[in-house]
């Protein structure tokens, strides 16, 4: 199997749609050995911010001379940047291999009279091969949705990791913080730590379940906290406590926010350390200089800056609307949009716009989901104006934009994607 045959069977089981559940993964993994047990493991959910974590964590671990894998979903442009070694994509020839491996397990497991699985069980088996095949002495692993019934949860991790919890996926997640907290909480295994950022009646959640499971439980606020120094676009220092240790930590990640993703990630670092001996102090602090995430603040151009932001459901455009009134509070803002249709289109358009902002919709992913461009401008309820196409808009908002002002490109992780793919970002 080539790699183009290999992406054309990944692609191929999209159609198997989202199924929650353990019994197809834990099928799939057993045919391939359980490679998941043979690796340690981190583990990280929550609504926002566990891709930051996720690359924060990576980073720490790589400079402390680690061998690290990553596992983050969804990719931009390639199924490949879901499976990273080291930081680096896995390969087109190595994605091949790992496919047909996991194909001919799947083969068997369909033959003796397993559910076939969906393609981000598929992809997750894959990962879990790579990296046992690979021997990675770490791999930091996001949830792909909610924690419970996710293909993630087979792992037992030497800590988890649940950042914010807010209302997302309620069709298949719940109705209620609560029982989208639950599902979140689903990722506590016996006797593992757990750090989070979460608050109120999620927090409540959570730590009865970290209680049941006997499982030590970090909360931002009580066991640790970070406090801003300095904000920009270029970089955020903050101090960090936990318990009596304190450091000065350089981020390069935009948004406060990211903040509070960086202290969860250094706790989740301390208790590695204090496992394991690594990483050390330095290796931390040199992880989270290093840490880029694409897709979130991401910045592409200067005079006038542009933006690419992911941001599709009501806490993810709240904290791009405190970034954005922080960086650019004077700053014309344009911006490109798209999302899509089963979203909360009007919440996050009270969030997200100005009255005088500019607006321009745009299909976000060709696909059944997204919302058209003139049906997206009479939902936004502003002087929203429908584009025929991304590229049109996005040369349209570039070109009224002048110095001073910003081009913000956001609404959907699937319009980033499409993007990139066009090259507009280059």
């Amino acid at each position: 199997m080539d790699y183009s045959a290999a992406v054309a069977y990944v692609e191929s089981l999209g159609k198997f749609g989202i199924h929650l559940g353990m019994e197809r993964i834990q099928g799939l993994a057993a045919q391939l050995d359980h490679p998941e047990r043979k690796i340690r493991t981190i583990h990280v959910t929550g609504t926002n911010g566990k891709g930051s974590v996720t690359t924060f964590l990576a980073n720490m671990l790589q400079q402390a001379g680690l061998r690290v894998g990553s596992y983050t979903s969804p990719h931009f442009v390639r199924y490949n940047e879901r499976i990273c070694l080291d930081g680096q994509e896995i390969s087109n020839g190595d994605f091949a291999a790992v496919t047909e491996r996991t194909k001919e397990a799947l083969e068997k497991y369909l033959a003796a009279g397993g559910e076939q699985p969906t393609q981000f069980e598929f992809i997750t088996a894959m990962g879990f091969l790579y990296f046992a095949e690979k021997q990675v002495d770490c791999a930091v692993i996001e949830v792909g949705m909610g924690g419970l019934w996710d293909s993630t949860n087979i792992i037992t991790p030497e800590v988890s990791v649940i950042t914010n919890v807010t209302l997302e996926h309620t069709d298949r997640l719940g109705k209620t913080i609560e029982a989208i907290a639950a599902q979140k909480a689903g990722i506590i295994k016996p006797g593992v730590p757990v750090v989070t950022e979460a608050e109120g009646k999620a927090l409540t959640v959570i730590r009865a379940a970290a209680e049941a499971n006997h499982a030590p439980l970090y909360v931002y606020g009580e066991d640790f906290t970070a406090e801003k120094l300095t904000s920009s676009m270029e970089a955020q220092t903050f101090l960090y406590r936990l318990g009596e240790k304190e450091m000065e930590a350089v981020i390069h990640l935009p948004g406060e926010h990211q903040i509070l993703n960086g202290a969860a990630a250094l706790t989740a670092a301390e208790i590695l350390r204090d496992k394991h001996g690594v990483p050390d102090e330095a290796a931390m602090l040199r992880g989270m200089a290093a840490a880029r995430w694409p897709g979130r603040l991401e910045r592409i151009h200067r005079d006038p800056d542009i933006i690419l932001d992911g941001a599709h459901n009501p806490s993810g455009v709240t904290v791009l609307r405190k970034a954005l009134d922080a960086y650019y509070p004077q700053a014309r803002r344009l911006f490109v949009f798209g999302m899509m249709a089963d979203k909360d289109v009007s919440q996050v358009s009270d969030i997200l716009f100005r009255p005088e902002d500019t607006i321009y919709t745009v299909l976000a992913h060709e696909g059944e989901r997204s919302e058209k461009p003139e049906k997206l401008a009479q939902r936004l309820h502003k002087n929203a104006v429908p584009m025929e196409d991304l590229t049109a808009a996005y040369r349209r908002a570039v070109g009224e934009a002048g110095p001073g002002d910003v081009v913000i490109v956001c609404g959907s992780l699937y319009l980033i994607g499409t993007f990139k793919e066009l090259g507009l970002d280059r």
